[in-house]
């Protein structure tokens, strides 16, 4: 493909998956954010669209991955629930209970400690309700007619609105821990902490980006 400023991101994510890689050290938005253009996103991100056009330009393929753009879209929806779901149900668990301690136990020397525990929380709460809901209704009826559009505008619209929701959730997690980076002072349960928060953004950016970009568009038949 030939990537441009005029590119949107969403579109170089789907068609090159390699550069998602290349997304996440910019700190650019593919998944929720993969509508706005490179221009847009390197203005927003502070980066040198230039550069950045140049360095996707010349990613390797992701060689040994499978293409979920054209694979079958029920194998796209198995991958995303056995893998990403899964994933997000575990990690959550694991970064609540370590929230919770580490505010328990630092919390009066650092309160941010605490605000950040309550958005993990709040976070937690969000992605149950939203996988469910993705499993028990929009994922068996894009199934039962996938790329024809029907009966699923609607389920598709929220599930992205509520997209758009985590992503606001992460963006706090990350400034509230300098991007997860601990300070020189953290504990093995506070790092522990801040390892669980990063893998779990890396892991629902993926997920997002496999649904906005590249599910929810073939369910739609475009």
């Amino acid at each position: 493909m030939s990537i441009s400023p005029t590119t949107t991101v969403g579109e170089v994510a789907r068609l090159r998956p390699a550069t998602t890689r290349i997304f996440e050290r910019a700190r650019i938005d593919y998944c929720c954010g993969g509508g706005r253009t490179l221009a847009e996103a390197c203005a927003k991100a502070g980066v040198d669209v230039a550069a950045l056009v140049a360095e996707l330009t010349v990613a390797p393929p992701d060689a040994g991955n499978r293409d979920w753009a054209v694979a079958p879209v029920p194998a796209l929806i198995a991958h995303i629930v056995d893998t990403h779901h899964a994933f997000t149900r575990s990690e959550v668990d694991r970064a609540q209970r370590l929230a919770t301690k580490v505010a328990r136990v630092h919390g009066d020397r650092f309160p941010m400690l605490v605000e950040l525990a309550a958005v993990v929380d709040e976070l937690a709460l969000e992605l149950s309700s939203h996988l469910a809901k993705e499993e028990q209704i929009l994922f068996p009826r894009i199934l039962a007619g996938a790329g024809s559009g029907c009966g699923v505008d609607a389920p598709i619209g929220v599930m992205m609105g509520e997209h758009d929701e985590h992503g606001i959730r992460l963006a706090r997690l990350a400034s509230l821990t300098d991007h997860y980076t601990p300070p020189a002072e953290a504990c093995g349960s506070w790092r522990a902490l801040y390892d669980s928060l990063a893998s779990l953004e890396a892991d629902l950016h993926q997920h997002i980006h496999l649904e906005n970009n590249v599910l929810f568009p073939r369910a739609l038949g475009h």
